[in-house]
C-alpha cells in the first residue's frame, strides 16, 4: 500500500479512539445496577467523555460525533429523541470554544468548569424533557446523578488521559 493510504487509515483509527471510548462510557450507563433506591440514577459518563475530548482533542471528536453520541444516548436511555444530542452538542461547543482557556490550567479548574457545565446540562435536559413530555418530571434524580458524576469525574478524567497517552501520543 502507498504511505498515504496508511496515513488515512491511521487517521481513522485515531478518530475511533475518542468515539469508541465515549461510546463505551455510554454503554456503561445502560448497565442496570439493581441497587435499591438508585434505579434510574446513573452518572453522566458520555457528558464527561465529550467534555474531555472537546478540550484535549477536539479534532478527534468533532461536534457531529458528539451529536451522534447524543442520539444514541437518547435511544438507549429512552429520552425524547434529540434531547441528549442537543445537550452534548452544546457541551462540545462550549468546551471546545473555551479550549485555549483550559489548556495549561490545573485539574481543579477543569473540574470546576465541568461542574458548571454538567449542572447546566442537567438543568437543560430537565427543561427539554419536561417541555417535550408536557408535564414536570421529578428533578431529584438529576441532583443525585450530578453528585455521582462530579464524584467520578477525577477517576474518569484520569482514565481518559491515560487512554489519550496510550493511543494518541504521536497524534
Amino acid at each position: 500500500m502507498k504511505p498515504s493510504v496508511w496515513v488515512r487509515m491511521d487517521s481513522w483509527v485515531r478518530h475511533l479512539v475518542p468515539f469508541g471510548v465515549t461510546m463505551a462510557m455510554l454503554l456503561l450507563t445502560a448497565i442496570p445496577t439493581h441497587m435499591p433506591g438508585l434505579d434510574g440514577i446513573v452518572p453522566m459518563l458520555p457528558l464527561m467523555g465529550v467534555y474531555y475530548w472537546a478540550i484535549y482533542r477536539p479534532d478527534l471528536l468533532p461536534a457531529w460525533l458528539a451529536f451522534v453520541i447524543g442520539l444514541l444516548h437518547d435511544i438507549i436511555a429512552g429520552t425524547p429523541l434529540g434531547v441528549n444530542a442537543l445537550v452534548l452538542l452544546m457541551v462540545q461547543g462550549v468546551a471546545a470554544g473555551q479550549r485555549r482557556f483550559f489548556l495549561g490550567k490545573s485539574f481543579l479548574v477543569a473540574w470546576w468548569a465541568f461542574g458548571l457545565l454538567a449542572a447546566s446540562a442537567s438543568g437543560g435536559t430537565w427543561i427539554l424533557v419536561t417541555a417535550l413530555l408536557g408535564r414536570a418530571i421529578d428533578p431529584s434524580p438529576l441532583f443525585f446523578e450530578y453528585l455521582l458524576t462530579m464524584g467520578l469525574f477525577p477517576l474518569l478524567t484520569w482514565a481518559l488521559a491515560r487512554t489519550q497517552m496510550a493511543f494518541l501520543k504521536e497524534a
